[in-house]
């Protein structure tokens, strides 16, 4: 471990960084502009279960993505910050990153985990209310991190659970910590967005998928609107004559937003400085490939300092010929999601007492 000063009074302890993957990968210290944690805000989250993107304002994600940045940059570990706490991680839908992210952010946090991996393990399969399943919960850990196929599966199980749950996808409905880490990624790929920009630095958005029926999307557009002071135009690039549907129709309309929708990326493209991209979605019964024509390749028209975000997985719709680019933000936002799952949980939990004593909170 080597030590960095951000103060010169005091010291952090600089985390190693063996990532080495290809694209780019901004310093989340620019971040920074102090190293004080306000629990004030943070603790608005604590005991509070997260399901929905519409329980953050600005102010609150922007104090999470410095928290994550502090504790991207600081070697914590030796804090065991969730040390006594157990993480029930219920995986009743495939999950690769979501999953694992979540159980290394709470693992690398001195916190025990214990898993549902598959649905087809539990009470579930013999038709055991997600309702029931929740009131046992209760006794088993103190916060639970579902994902789901139905979309009401955060309603039924919040029937009787009356420890925190965080939401990690329900069905067609929300992800709202995968739109955490697309915002962590977009800040530290340009920090400035954290204030108000002057008009020529105003970002043009682009989201390729559809809102109105893809979970990640409509996370990722709900939580832009948090920051629509700092978006010149958001372009929907979708195959779909509405990919909006009536509830996200009205919700852009409330905030002054008239989206361009088009069914081909060529339009718009050349004007794009961030590309959101999504490649599948469970709808219903079976998971469906969409928007695969819609592709990207290190021969498409991109700005030149435009970035490329993705949830991943990916399918041929984002050429591996863009993985060693400046383009690439989809792997430093996979890499950062642990980092924003563990400010959430120590939130959540209010475990900021557990923090090394040079980050201060106030």
């Amino acid at each position: 471990m080597v030590e960095k000063n951000i103060h010169d009074t005091d010291k952090i302890i600089a985390a190693e960084n063996p990532i080495e993957s290809p694209g780019l990968y901004p310093d989340p210290e620019k971040l920074l502009s102090d190293d004080t944690i306000n629990s004030v805000i943070l603790r608005r989250l604590t005991g509070k279960s997260c399901v929905s993107v519409a329980q953050f304002d600005k102010e609150l994600v922007l104090e999470l993505c410095k928290f994550a940045a502090l504790l991207e940059a600081t070697e914590i570990a030796s804090s065991h910050p969730l040390d006594g706490k157990i993480i029930i991680t219920a995986f009743f839908e495939a999950s690769t990153r979501t999953r694992l992210s979540f159980e290394g952010a709470a693992l690398r946090l001195d916190a025990r985990v214990i898993s549902i991996p598959d649905g087809r393990t539990t009470g579930s399969a013999k038709g055991e209310s997600l309702a029931d399943i929740g009131e046992m919960l209760n006794a088993y850990g103190d916060l639970v991190v579902m994902r789901h196929t139905e979309t009401d599966s955060v309603e039924q199980i919040l029937q009787k659970l009356r420890i925190p749950l965080i939401n990690a996808g329900n069905g067609t409905g929300e992800h709202p910590t995968q739109a955490l880490a697309d915002w962590y990624a977009i800040l530290k790929w340009n920090p400035k967005l954290k204030g108000i920009v002057n008009a020529e630095d105003k970002i043009n958005l682009g989201i390729l998928g559809t809102p109105g029926s893809m979970r990640a999307v409509r996370s990722f557009l709900e939580m832009s609107l948090l920051f629509k002071e700092n978006i010149r135009q958001i372009s929907i690039i979708s195959e779909m004559a509405d990919p909006l549907g009536a509830i996200l129709t009205e919700r852009l309309k409330d905030e002054h937003f008239e989206p361009v929708i088009t069914n081909d990326i060529n339009d718009v493209i050349s004007d794009l400085d961030v590309v959101y991209m999504n490649s599948i979605a469970y709808l219903g019964d079976g998971y469906k490939t969409l928007d695969t024509r819609f592709k990207l390749h290190k021969y498409s028209k991109l700005k030149q300092d435009a970035v490329v975000l993705h949830p991943l997985a990916r399918l041929d719709e984002l050429s591996t010929t863009l993985d060693n680019t400046d383009h690439n933000l989809y792997f430093t936002q996979a890499h950062g999601a642990v980092f924003i799952r563990q400010a959430l949980l120590i939130s959540i939990l209010d475990r900021f007492f557990q923090l090394p004593k040079n980050i201060p909170v106030v």
